[in-house]
């Protein structure tokens, strides 16, 4: 349900159900943890590209997968959470290209990508409210920070469907392309990031998700910890070395 390829330290993950529009089901995502738990842990993988099979990026909940029976959402949640963290720990970049809808759930993974670009016949909502639900997935924890605490009450509550162009304009996406072009800019992005300095990335991940809950004085603290640990990386030695010699730095992640 979660193919895999590697390219140039590029491990793209694609959501494989495209019958189904990549609905989401509690298999999908013990494989998806388990996928993106090693490419944490593999020193080969610099960058993460994710995207969907088909015509759709992720539809969300597969409701089928409860069948008649009423679901124990807040123990199924418990399999998305470990998702979320891991996205959100993830120690490399993500880019995600979003090929089609993206709704629920589904919009909730995309929204984790460190850089999100969406094909111009994709479209996003939140959908929880049209089946009585509450935002999840880290949602609620990410869509406030992208646009606001007005406008994001305004799309759980409305759960409008918002073109491409409409996700950018809110700052959902970075770009918009044609959508014979998503991957190959989408992979150019990821490729460009597997040669970066990527320990650096990752301090910086961490850096602006802590100054969320931090005083100004507490963020100038953890800069300088953040930075300090920076400084010992062997990329920043070729950094430097690199603008002292006028070169293009050759930076390795570590």
């Amino acid at each position: 349900m979660v193919l895999k390829e590697r390219q140039e330290g590029v491990l793209i993950l694609t959501l494989n159900r495209p019958e189904k529009l990549n609905a989401i089901t509690g298999a999908l995502l013990d494989e998806l943890y388990q996928v993106l738990k090693e490419a944490q842990e593999d020193p080969g993988v610099r960058a993460l590209l994710l995207t969907g099979a088909g015509r759709a990026f992720c539809a969300g909940q597969d409701l089928l997968e409860f069948g008649e029976g009423k679901p124990d959402y807040e123990a199924h949640l418990r399999r998305y959470n470990r998702v979320v963290e891991a996205l959100a720990g993830l120690e490399k970049p993500l880019v995600v290209a979003v090929n089609g809808v993206a709704a629920g759930a589904g919009m909730s993974l995309a929204l984790w990508g460190d850089l999100r670009l969406a094909a111009l016949e994709a479209s996003f909502t939140p959908a929880f409210v049209r089946i009585g639900l509450v935002p999840d997935s880290g949602m609620s924890f990410l869509l406030p920070r992208l646009v606001g605490f007005a406008k994001a009450q305004e799309l759980l509550l409305l759960s409008p469907r918002l073109s491409a162009e409409e996700a950018q304009a809110l700052g959902l996406v970075h770009r918009v392309v044609p959508g014979e072009r998503l991957l190959e800019e989408a992979l150019a992005l990821a490729r460009e990031l597997a040669q970066g300095p990527t320990r650096t990335y990752a301090l910086t991940k961490k850096l602006l998700l802590e100054t969320y809950r931090l005083s100004l004085t507490e963020a100038l603290a953890l800069e300088a910890i953040l930075q300090g640990e920076a400084g010992r990386t062997q990329d920043h030695e070729e950094g430097v070395r690199a603008f002292r010699e006028k070169r293009p730095p050759r930076f390795v992640g570590r």
